[in-house]
């Protein structure tokens, strides 16, 4: 069954409920760490952070990097770090630097 057509205003409404799901998403995911996601599917909470500040600016809405990671992360970007982030293994640092040359 095709998509129906849909007007701007519903499109942009079902955008931003996916994308309000896939930050719930990675909220609860907090076993899964932004390595794991760079590795497999080149982008993580951070890089998601950054495009949501960067749409922001296009918009002429100025977010410090800070209010916009706490936007993804659900709470300050340091407080996520110390209940959730592990230390990389040296096979994930391996996969993030063949995946990422010059990152």
């Amino acid at each position: 069954m095709p998509i129906p057509q849909l007007d701007a205003q519903t499109q942009t409404e079902l955008e931003a409920a996916a994308f309000r799901r896939l930050v719930q998403h990675l909220r609860e995911r907090t076993d899964v760490q932004n390595i794991d996601l760079m590795n497999l599917a080149g982008f993580c909470r951070n890089c998601l952070s950054r495009w949501y500040r960067e749409a922001a600016a296009d918009k002429g809405i100025a977010i410090a990097d800070p209010d916009a990671r706490e936007t993804i992360y659900g709470m300050p970007y340091k407080e996520w770090q110390a209940k959730h982030q592990k230390e990389a293994s040296a096979q994930q640092k391996a996969d993030f630097a063949k995946a990422n040359p010059g990152h």
